[in-house]
């Protein structure tokens, strides 16, 4: 036998336990996932197969609405790539989240009483890229959603990133008992035809949709004239299609853009404007669909 096989002989009992060791911490914290998720009473994830839709001005705006509406709630930002809901939160980006002595991590705080993670708060500036692979943002949702110390919530929205890949996928099977996925589209037919992929992930993996958005859904003028930029009625045939429920359409509103850069939520600084009105509807819908078990597999053939 020479040397060098003793040493490899090591070096593969040590590669044995690194990987034993590592997958005892992936346990853990999946258990640790449980419990979290366990406390939670709906989780919903929010996505769309094309990004410019306005998905995280949805997300950021439905959280503070079902916290108007009484409901504690939750907003993960699950996307990596372009975190956004610290912003429209009106956080910085580098706030930071605060550590415990026990390794939980304390969510941060916005009025009207919304908790919300973002890895925007932990970037050093807004430039600043995350330039991760999959398995290393498969392996930082896990601990988030394992060391985040949420508490008892009604709701927890996760702000998915768009497409259907690494990250949709793994909220879908670590999360325990989803309660269902909330698309967000605009009426342009390359937006509807993505979206579509959105639906056949949701039937393929057997989570239920609570509805489909459309946003920047037409532009009224001040004569009371609408025009539809984008076009018109394609989410509600799609909505029709799979048999799902059509949520409502959300009007463009320069006062929409305004008010996210600004960190303020749109439908508590103009309740008046047409777009919050329909807003509110969304979110009753919302409650409505969610709290009594109404949300819908898609019916799509894949």
């Amino acid at each position: 036998m020479s040397q060098g096989q003793p040493s490899g002989a090591r070096l593969r009992i040590s590669e044995y336990k690194q990987i034993a060791e590592r997958m005892r911490e992936i346990q853990e914290q999946q258990r640790r996932v449980i419990r979290n998720m366990m406390r939670i009473k709906y989780k919903i994830l929010v996505l769309s197969s094309k990004g410019g839709v306005g998905k995280s001005f949805i997300t950021a705006s439905l959280g503070a609405a079902l916290a108007v509406k009484g409901r504690k709630v939750g907003v993960f930002d699950a996307d990596f790539g372009g975190p956004s809901i610290h912003k429209m939160y009106g956080a910085p980006t580098g706030q930071g989240l605060r550590a415990r002595m026990d390794g939980s991590i304390e969510p941060a705080v916005v009025d009207p009483g919304v908790k919300f993670v973002s890895v925007g708060l932990l970037l050093p500036r807004d430039e600043v890229p995350l330039l991760w692979r999959g398995a290393i943002k498969t392996s930082a949702i896990r601990e988030l959603l394992a060391f985040v110390e949420w508490g008892e919530l009604d709701y927890l929205l996760i702000d998915m990133p768009p497409g259907t890949g690494d990250e949709q996928l793994t909220m879908a099977q670590i999360i325990p008992r989803l309660s269902g996925i909330i698309l967000v589209t605009i009426p342009s037919e390359v937006s509807r035809a993505v979206v579509k992929k959105a639906a056949a992930f949701s039937r393929k993996l057997g989570i239920p949709v609570v509805g489909v958005i459309e946003n920047m859904s037409y532009f009224r003028c001040k004569d009371g004239s609408i025009h539809y930029i984008f076009g018109k009625g394609g989410t509600e045939e799609l909505a029709r299609e799979f048999e799902i429920e059509f949520l409502g359409s959300i009007p463009i509103d320069p006062r929409i853009r305004e008010s996210n850069d600004r960190g303020a939520i749109f439908f508590i600084e103009h309740p008046e404007t047409e777009a919050s009105k329909i807003f509110m509807e969304i979110t009753e819908k919302v409650i409505d669909i969610v709290e009594n078990s109404k949300a819908k597999i898609p019916r799509i053939n894949i």
